[in-house]
């Protein structure tokens, strides 16, 4: 039993979901944004500066790796995530979303810190590179679910889906520090230097984010299910106290709004798969749809854009930071655009559509490749335009597997079907780095392009499907609590 639970016969009421929901936007909610959206900065600078720096890692003065090896990074890194993601995600469901963004954060600062000290070229140094960025990508994967937990416990429904698509659509503004950041360390320094200097852009953030996380409160919602009414009563009331300095009136939230629930020690994932397959089957296809489809087209499509552009349009290695600098302006900028659409326009019409629209474009884009009419320039233009909508439907996919699953097993939703997007997205980079081979056919990438368009767009269907519209409405009218009576 969670340590100040409440014992399991004495059921607990409260309005505190309610209070939570009619709030207005407060000094609160925008440091909130900026914690958490920081935390996931770093995913997003993390892997542009392990892609971006592929290229001199290729060199002999560098790591002297081969393409099939620099690959095999990318997988590992994903291997992590799903591991990390995984323990994490049960951890978060047991001792708090806030306890877990701490440790998630120290294990991706000693992870991808100790990448940077790699000096040699035997296999003893190779695997020891391998084994830093399984680390780093179980701190990152661990994040995952206490992150979008958190958000969606905290924020009022009103703001709920722009404001998780704009925290989690941060990861491009990640990807821009990081684009940066690497176009300057390589540029700046020997190679042997400057990618270790890049990798070491990870801690230096990681220390920032884990003093701002510090301050954020733990979730109401999950304070009131392990039976901790006092804190979850503490941590409302200081956000209501803000709330008023702003001039906001509160009026009194009826009884009748009260939940009641009654606090019960969190299950593993065997009662999760059971209640998965039993009572949230259609949830369950939906979560897994969306999950697998944008992992395995961005997986396939970001790591490998280095490769594309080296390979097949002479780009130079230390060049290549300018055209993903391109690219992941275009990914943030979907969310940030279209973020307040999936609360006004609604999931189902916004994730649909974004998912299929995206699909058509890298089809589009795939055949104009094949054509020879593209150059480096053009190719990013295609890529901009295609993932400034698969962007902003990708950070509906933790949107809707958070929003759309009680608050007992949140978190290990968000785990699970995390981790089966990564398993399907970890074969891509591997699958596309085979397909651009020696750069002397383009009929392998082609066909590998049009895969991930299709897959896409089947998610998109999946969503007219099986889609929640969940706009607008509390948490637990969408998903009742497990324990609610």
């Amino acid at each position: 039993m969670t340590t100040g639970a409440t014992p399991a016969a004495t059921p607990i009421r409260s309005t505190i979901p309610a209070r939570l929901d009619r709030l207005k936007w407060t000094r609160f909610h925008t440091r909130m944004v900026c914690g958490l959206g920081a935390a996931w900065i770093l995913d997003g600078l993390q892997i542009t500066i392990a892609s971006s720096v592929t290229g001199v890692l290729t060199q002999s003065d560098t790591l002297g790796m081969t393409s099939t090896q620099i690959g095999l990074i990318a997988s590992v890194y994903l291997v992590g995530q799903l591991i990390g993601a995984l323990y994490f995600g049960k951890r978060s469901d047991a001792l708090g979303r806030k306890r877990l963004l701490i440790y998630t954060l120290l294990l991706y600062l000693f992870g991808t810190g100790a990448a940077a000290f790699v000096t040699g070229h035997h296999t003893g140094w190779l695997v020891f590179f391998y084994a830093t960025r399984l680390v780093a990508g179980m701190g990152i994967g661990g994040q995952y679910a206490a992150i979008n937990s958190a958000i969606d416990e905290m924020m009022p429904s009103k703001y709920r889906g722009r404001v998780d698509i704009w925290i989690n659509g941060s990861y491009w503004a990640g990807a821009i520090l990081g684009s940066f950041a690497a176009l300057f360390f390589l540029n700046q320094f020997p190679p042997n230097e400057g990618w270790r200097l890049a990798f070491l852009m990870g801690p230096v953030l990681a220390l920032v984010v884990i003093i701002v996380a510090r301050t954020l409160p733990e979730s109401p919602r999950w304070l009131l299910t392990h039976g901790r009414v006092e804190e979850a009563e503490e941590n409302v009331r200081k956000i209501e106290e803000v709330a008023v300095q702003m001039g906001q009136e509160l009026e009194p939230v009826d009884d009748s709004a009260a939940l009641e629930l009654v606090p019960e020690e969190p299950g593993g994932y065997g009662e999760f798969l059971r209640l998965a397959f039993r009572s949230y089957r259609p949830r369950a296809i939906l979560g897994a749809s969306l999950m697998i489809t944008q992992s395995f087209l961005y997986n396939a499509i970001f790591f490998t854009y280095a490769l594309v552009l080296t390979t097949f349009y002479d780009v130079s290695a230390t060049s290549v930071p300018l055209y993903g600098l391109a690219f992941s302006v275009g990914n943030l900028l979907g969310p940030l655009i279209l973020g307040p659409l999936f609360d006004s326009v609604g999931r189902k019409k916004m994730i649909s559509g974004t998912y299929i629209l995206s699909g058509a474009l890298l089809a589009v884009s795939a055949f104009l490749f094949e054509a020879g009419v593209l150059d480096a320039t053009t190719q990013t233009v295609m890529w901009v335009i295609t993932f400034f909508f698969a962007s902003a439907g990708a950070s509906a996919a933790y949107l809707t597997v958070s929003e759309t699953w009680p608050v007992e097993v949140r978190a290990k939703a968000i785990a699970v079907f995390f981790a089966i997007g990564t398993i399907a997205g970890a074969f891509g980079p591997a699958f596309y780095g085979w397909l651009i081979g020696d750069g002397t056919d383009t009929t392998g990438l082609f066909i590998g392009y049009l895969i991930g368009a299709a897959i896409m767009i089947i998610g998109g269907v999946v969503e007219i499907i099986y889609g929640v519209a969940a706009e607008g409405r509390s948490l637990e009218d969408i998903s009742k609590p497990l324990t609610a009576t």
